[in-house]
């Protein structure tokens, strides 16, 4: 019955990628479609409210630039917000002003796409904040991932040196794609019980006589973009494990649906962009490989329950249900944590920390590849990172000038990859060492031993992954967490976006070759595997030894 579910779920995804990735590609290819007549005559207002008026095409540097201009734009705006919310209108709680550096790790969170939560939603922010900070940044931040994705193909697949217009990109992923999604997506909750109001919280009595505050707002908007735009921050503290949030199976599986739509749909969109769809069912086949493999993973290890528990004698028939909803059981628990972490959205329906060990270290493993689907448009970019590292790697092998898609790689381009793939280790293992050799570091962690580690280890994977998800053992909401996630998570998001737009950027100006039968082929099985071995090989020499020094040593320990 648990594969049955499990089964269900990924049938349903593969019946959205085609017609969703056809749609996406008629957005972004600057074509006339006959959703012109609907959406542009909104997209007209807006840019003449806004004055752009010339939306010529840009280089990578000048579309870079407008993206990080506008990220910063709104940052300022959301973090000023969260400082006088108390003062501001829809606070019926009368919610006080967020704390600076509180503030400082929430806005860079929710504009990274990061969602990393050191506050509980129901008690650290108004309505007002929740709608006008979180709900835009969700909004903002998953636009901006998927015009890089955008951005990205174009570069590797067009001639003419340049990447499109990203004000153009991005207000079109808004009124054409998000928006229109999230109505549809929120409406259904709506349906299914999800509440959406402005009111206050719900005063009721207990069956001892006490009175209970129960929150309440506009939970069922948040979520619809929660998932949609693989954000994960959640209404309440804890997240989709709450009945409000997410009451019943249903709910779910449209929850897990919504976060993993659009990351798997921008293969079939990249196959159109490059005229092969072979190359698209590649990239998503080497992806759904990965998926399945951790997937059978936590739930085989789920569902043998916890090895202290075992040992005890207790009865472990239902798995390991420590942190787990009895409405969703190990199945839907795990299809969740799966994806929440391959498509990097951080939204949980369970505890992670109390995960077995090696349930544990599926999530922060598909954080540390950061390819498996990953957020909307950012993980499909670094898979095609790696495909081009793959062709490099391939191309030295046999001693030819390697090419890709009809471009030929050049050092130039492979110094950028490199940056963008040290980054991620960099930021994530150097925080992380410096977090245990402090006491401002090391005061928070909760756990003693290998599981100490897991803690602190998958704090930052889960910032530089931009996932957002955590080990909530972890007592992070001090200056110092707060300062450091912050960094990382900065980090994280724009160090990669600057270095894969400017080798997209390097191969638009690069003359087309033409295919011989010396070209080694991207759209065949044989590529699918040395793609899957190349993320293997640099996964595993990068992490596998912090692993072991986390949840592995504690899987044998307990075992």
């Amino acid at each position: 019955m648990d594969v049955l579910q499990i089964a269900v779920v990924i049938g349903l995804l593969l019946l959205i990628v085609k017609p969703l990735g056809t749609y996406i590609y008629h957005v972004f290819s600057n074509e006339p479609n006959k959703t012109d007549r609907i959406f542009h005559p909104v997209e007209k207002f807006i840019f003449w409210l806004t004055g752009l008026k010339n939306r010529s095409e840009m280089s990578w540097k000048r579309y870079a630039l407008s993206l990080l201009l506008t990220n910063a734009v709104l940052t300022v705006i959301g973090f000023t917000i969260l400082r006088i919310q108390k003062w501001l209108p829809l606070n019926p709680n009368g919610i006080d002003n967020m704390g600076t550096t509180l503030s400082f790790n929430t806005i860079i969170s929710f504009m990274t796409n990061t969602n990393l939560q050191h506050y509980s939603g129901e008690t650290g922010l108004s309505y007002f904040s929740q709608m006008i900070v979180i709900m835009m940044m969700m909004f903002t931040s998953a636009a901006t991932g998927i015009v890089v994705a955008i951005a990205f193909i174009r570069g590797i697949t067009k001639k003419g040196g340049t990447l499109g217009n990203f004000f153009t990109d991005f207000v079109k992923a808004h009124t054409r794609l998000l928006i229109p999604l999230a109505i549809v997506v929120t409406l259904v909750l709506v349906g299914l019980k999800v509440p959406q109001t402005l009111d206050s919280t719900i005063q009721a009595q207990t069956i001892t006589g006490e009175t209970q505050q129960i929150a309440i707002g506009p939970v069922a908007s948040l979520e619809s973009i929660k998932h949609l735009g693989t954000n994960g921050g959640g209404f309440f503290g804890v997240n989709s494990s709450h009945p409000f949030e997410n009451p019943n199976p249903l709910t779910n599986v449209i929850e897990i649906l919504s976060m993993w739509a659009i990351p798997a749909s921008l293969t079939y969109t990249f196959g159109r962009f490059a005229k092969n769809q072979k190359q698209g069912w590649i990239v998503f086949s080497v992806m759904s490989i990965l998926f399945v493999a951790f997937l059978s993973l936590v739930y085989i290890s789920e569902s043998n329950g916890n090895p202290v528990l075992n040992s005890v004698g207790a009865d472990v028939s239902q798995g390991s249900m420590e942190g787990k909803e009895t409405r969703f059981g190990i199945a839907q628990s795990a299809l969740f944590t799966t994806v929440t972490t391959s498509a990097t959205t951080g939204s949980v329906n369970n505890m992670h920390d109390t995960l077995t060990p090696l349930g544990g270290l599926v999530p922060m493993s598909l954080m540390m590849l950061n390819v498996v689907f990953g957020g909307d448009g950012v993980g499909l970019v670094n898979m095609l990172m790696y495909a081009i590292l793959a062709v490099f790697l391939a191309g030295l092998m046999v001693g030819r000038t390697p090419e890709f898609l009809g471009r030929k790689i050049e050092p130039h381009d492979m110094k950028l990859i490199a940056i963008a793939i040290l980054a991620h280790p960099l930021i994530i293992l150097g925080p992380t060492a410096i977090s245990f050799l402090t006491n401002l570091g090391s005061g928070a962690i909760t756990n003693p031993g290998f599981h100490g580690i897991s803690q602190v280890l998958y704090e930052y994977t889960s910032s530089a992954a931009n996932n957002g998800s955590g080990f909530e053992g972890l007592a992070d909401n001090t200056p110092f967490w707060n300062i450091m996630t912050g960094v990382v998570m900065f980090l994280g998001r724009y160090v990669s976006i600057i270095a894969l737009l400017g080798v997209a950027g390097s191969l638009s100006h690069k003359k087309w070759v033409p295919e011989t039968i010396g070209t080694f082929r991207t759209d065949n099985k044989l590529f699918a595997g040395v793609l899957l071995g190349t993320v293997i090989l640099i996964g595993a020499l990068t992490f596998l030894p912090v692993l072991v020094l986390g949840p592995i040593a504690e899987y044998l320990t307990l075992g």
